[in-house]
């Protein structure tokens, strides 16, 4: 699933390390500022090789989020944290291994659930899901009209609402042929209201006494991303994330229609439709762990190792979210992402209180 990082700065050179001479003018300010800078980036021997301290800090979280004291939330508000404050050294990194390791982690949550249950689970979110992703896609474009953003910008956003955040923008972004700007305000606008919703979210389940089921459905209609999905339905209860992932899964497939129909409406030809084929993965492990006993003993040890996989997941993609992301998007796009989360989620809870 992918998002936008900031770029890990060059190293200070050599030549700029050295301290700067008594008699040059400087103030106290730019001498604690530069020492500072020049501490994070001048490499330290450790173990026989070189590492900055922004890399030992990084390392030192990502091997507490291997540990059972992290929880998805605190994985993600220790990215937030780095990326706020000595910033990500492996932002190449990251990017590329978040959406792989987002996808074996799905697929491994498989192997802890049962096909029947996921079943009913799939009949029970079907008309949810149809409804609110042709009333998020209605409703964004009327309300992007109004706010006078591009049609491009509106699409991806109201896609990555409507759907399942990030991949959608990712598998919708190449059909619109969209800019590398107009994706990355689509992308960080989805995935900070995306990260206020990992956090929010399970609280007001528990204020509002929600079942099991019922906080599932919420989380998979209502949350964009299926890293948050997973992450707040698992904080939660087993089976609130056994219904979230499920019917999330599911929406997800709608990618590949709103795709076809994306080309159609922006008369897009020759384009090429992504298919989000690890969700085929996840039915295998599912049905695998349902029907062939022998392999039964195998759910606990993936199911512990995809949890793991997805807090990971969550630091990365917290650890990609830098103050300069956040203001690039401009207020607009806010807005927009906004109207249009408070909308889904609202309505949708109402809903689901009322009949669910």
């Amino acid at each position: 699933m992918p998002f936008p990082v900031q770029q890990a700065p060059s190293p200070v050179p050599a030549t700029l390390s050295t301290a700067v001479p008594n008699d040059e003018p400087t103030t106290a300010g730019f001498d604690k500022a530069t020492g500072f800078h020049r501490h994070l980036h001048t490499p330290r021997v450790l173990f026989g090789r070189g590492f900055t301290l922004k890399q030992v800090v990084f390392g030192l979280l990502l091997v507490f989020c291997l540990t059972p004291w992290a929880s998805p939330p605190i994985a993600l508000a220790l990215g937030l944290v780095l990326a706020q404050t000595l910033g990500n050294p492996f932002g190449t990194q990251t990017k590329k291994a978040t959406a792989k390791l987002l996808q074996f982690s799905v697929i491994g949550l498989g192997f802890g659930m049962n096909a029947h249950a996921a079943v009913q689970a799939g009949k029970l979110g079907i008309l949810f899901t149809v409804g609110s992703i042709f009333g998020t896609l209605l409703l964004g474009f009327l309300v992007g009209r109004w706010l006078g953003l591009g049609r491009h910008v509106v699409h991806l956003i109201s896609c990555g609402t409507a759907i399942c955040g990030g991949s959608a923008i990712a598998a919708i972004g190449p059909v619109l042929r969209a800019k590398d700007e107009e994706m990355s305000v689509a992308l960080g606008t989805v995935f900070v209201l995306n990260a206020i919703a990992l956090f929010t979210f399970p609280p007001i389940g528990h204020a509002l006494a929600m079942t099991q089921n019922q906080f599932g459905l919420w989380c998979a209609i209502a949350i964009h991303d299926t890293s948050s999905v997973v992450g707040a339905a698992a904080t939660y209860g087993t089976q609130a994330l056994e219904v979230a992932t499920t019917v999330k899964l599911a929406r997800a497939l709608w990618i590949i229609p709103i795709s076809i129909g994306t080309a159609m409406i922006f008369k897009q030809k020759g384009v090429k439709v992504k298919i989000p084929y690890f969700i085929f993965g996840f039915i295998a492990a599912m049905l695998v762990n349902t029907f062939v006993p022998a392999a039964r003993p195998l759910g606990p040890v993936m199911v512990s190792l995809a949890k793991i996989g997805l807090t990971v997941t969550l630091f990365f993609i917290g650890a990609g979210l830098s103050a300069k992301v956040v203001r690039s998007v401009g207020p607009k796009p806010y807005v927009l992402g906004i109207l249009l989360w408070v909308v889904i989620s609202v309505g949708s809870l109402y809903v689901i209180l009322h009949t669910v």
